[in-house]
């Protein structure tokens, strides 16, 4: 409506300096007038047709079936930590909540203790954690020594995959779980594979099983605010030779639902003198996020026993960000020098659980900011296939 009006006094003024008759400006005004006139009805009506529909969708559907999207409470997806800070980092400030979340790799690379880690988060923040194990090998002391609260941790070991997933559609339905893991993909058997024989051949059977139920509960999980982890597992595919040969169990289905893909390995063994192998380093590539910048890369120390070296994620992104500063062999911070070698750093910090805290605070504000840099990876020809699967 503003701008017609702009218009129409743009062209008087055009028409007067041109030397016009009132008559013909009085003839231009009125129909210039009846142009606006229409146009104001014809909003007017549509804005009511509009909210007409609106409410009969919400009539229909329930409240909240249909809204515009600047009247969401909030725009920004909320998120939970991993358990470690420079994942954390990568991924735009955590495990997006209400999505779907697959961590995928070769075996010992850390999937599973990066699971159990984001369960302790959640126990911590007094959620509610699930734990599917369908290759039940869940260890309860090494949970326990990760943080996880094992009293209160909801446990479950189905036979079969139909099982497993309609007990994850339920917890997720409840709306009363936080947090639910799924250990893993390549565990989740059909119930004819299990009745079947051995050399029976059943092609397809997983993938047409992860596409049916993950239709189903995507859904509710995005109602629901709670965070599924798919642990997935690495097949190699037969007869290729140009490309990557390394392909995901239960088929494409699980790629397509999944806000956030992590693709974890083992980087280096970590070792110190005489005492052996005491850790691995593990490095994260994100290859799909829908939340964030994809393609991040974070890299952390697993100690063998006691878990993800939260302490060692945050000095490795104070020393990207400048916020402990490294001369040489020596780690300063405010100036200070703290520590000669990063493991005398890190065990500084951990001496030190006041230092500690207010660097994670001055990283996070950082990361609110925009203002911490990533190291990224291209992205792999059939990273991303976000085509809806056929089975």
């Amino acid at each position: 409506m503003i701008t017609i009006l702009e218009k129409v006094s743009n062209f008087l003024v055009i028409k007067i300096k041109t030397g016009y008759n009132l008559c013909i400006l009085l003839y231009y005004l009125r129909k210039l007038g009846r142009k606006l006139m229409a146009t104001m009805t014809n909003n007017s009506d549509r804005d009511k047709a509009l909210g007409l529909v609106l409410t009969q969708i919400e009539r229909n559907f329930g409240k909240g079936s249909i809204m515009r999207l600047g009247d969401a409470t909030r725009m920004r997806v909320e998120t939970v930590p991993s358990g470690a800070l420079t994942l954390d980092m990568a991924l735009g400030g955590g495990l997006p909540k209400g999505r779907i979340v697959e961590i995928y790799g070769p075996e010992s690379s850390g999937k599973t203790t990066l699971a159990l880690h984001a369960i302790a988060e959640v126990q911590k923040a007094g959620g509610v954690a699930a734990f599917v194990d369908a290759e039940h090998a869940l260890d309860p002391t090494y949970s326990d020594v990760l943080g996880v609260d094992i009293n209160n941790l909801l446990v479950a070991q189905p036979d079969t995959g139909e099982a497993a997933l309609e007990i994850v559609d339920q917890l997720v339905r409840s709306s009363a779980v936080d947090i639910v893991v799924i250990d893993s993909v390549a565990a989740l058997v059909p119930r004819a594979e299990i009745e079947g024989e051995m050399g029976d051949n059943q092609v397809g059977l997983q993938a047409r099983l992860m596409s049916k139920a993950l239709r189903k509960i995507a859904g509710n999980i995005g109602k629901s605010g709670c965070v599924v982890i798919f642990l997935n597992q690495l097949r190699q595919k037969i007869g290729v030779t140009y490309g990557n040969p390394e392909v995901t169990t239960g088929g494409t289905a699980l790629k397509f639902y999944a806000s956030v893909r992590l693709d974890i390995r083992r980087i280096q063994t970590l070792k110190k003198g005489t005492e052996g192998e005491y850790g691995i380093r593990a490095k994260v590539k994100v290859a799909k996020n829908k939340v964030a910048p994809p393609f991040r890369i974070a890299e952390f120390d697993i100690i063998f026993g006691k878990g993800i070296s939260q302490v060692g994620c945050m000095l490795d992104i104070a020393e990207q960000t400048n916020v402990v500063t490294r001369k040489g062999a020596w780690y300063s911070y405010n100036g200070e020098n703290i520590a000669q070698g990063r493991d005398n750093a890190v065990k500084y910090l951990e001496e030190k659980p006041e230092v500690a805290a207010e660097i994670e605070k001055l990283l996070r504000d950082k990361l609110d900011m925009g203002s911490v840099p990533f190291p990224t990876e291209p992205a792999d020809e059939d990273e991303e296939d976000d085509l809806e699967p056929e089975i």
